[in-house]
């Protein structure tokens, strides 16, 4: 089973992917993981990694692909991959695609958390009163906010017309997102397994 967990910043995605990991034994595939893992492994592509951001530039599509590539060809025993934080764009759905069919898999699901953004908004600005993280300031995250809309919006269509595309409530209670997920996964295991059968 691979799934990609799609949402805006702090909708709940890590927290997901997390349970997913321990649940049902996938193995979460975040950039933002994998960039800093590759950073300090001293790889040449981790040195590549950390040039460029040293550099304050952003990573481009090919490297965090190559990235995504290790861990596939790395993990190719595994139950399954939850990809948190990619893909962001619709190349990186395309090279995704692309990259999975090299390796006799695909997408399985991919579960949009949809969420309203007043309330988001209203509790990242909570939650930075209250805990003051920096990542957390609301301006900084108005800003990464309509990025992910601009970035991310063609992906809506690209999913849907590949009938792989599902939305949950995401402003619901974590335990109510997670079992939402997983009646969205269950459903989708039996119908591969009735397929399978017929």
């Amino acid at each position: 089973m691979n799934l990609i967990l799609f949402g805006p910043p702090a909708a709940g995605k890590g927290t997901q992917a997390k349970r997913l990991v321990e649940r049902r034994s996938l193995t979460q595939l975040s950039t933002g993981d994998m960039l800093r893992a590759a950073r300090s492994s001293g790889s040449p592509l981790g040195k590549k990694v950390a040039a460029i951001m040293d550099g304050g530039k952003l990573v481009s599509d090919r490297i965090v692909v190559d990235l995504i590539e290790e861990r596939l060809a790395a993990c190719m025993g595994c139950a399954g991959f939850v990809f948190d934080g990619f893909p962001r764009t619709l190349a990186q759905a395309k090279s995704l695609d692309g990259l999975m069919a090299r390796y006799g898999q695909s997408v399985d699901v991919v579960i949009r958390l949809e969420v309203d953004e007043e309330a988001l908004i209203a509790r990242i600005s909570q939650r930075f009163t209250a805990e003051g993280r920096a990542d957390d300031n609301p301006e900084a995250f108005l800003i990464r906010l309509h990025a992910y809309k601009a970035q991310t919006a063609p992906l809506i269509p690209y999913y849907s017309e590949q009938s792989k595309l599902v939305g949950i409530d995401g402003m619901a209670d974590v335990d109510r997102v997670s079992a939402q997920i997983s009646a969205v996964l269950d459903q989708h295991e039996h119908r591969k397994m009735v397929g399978a059968a017929g």
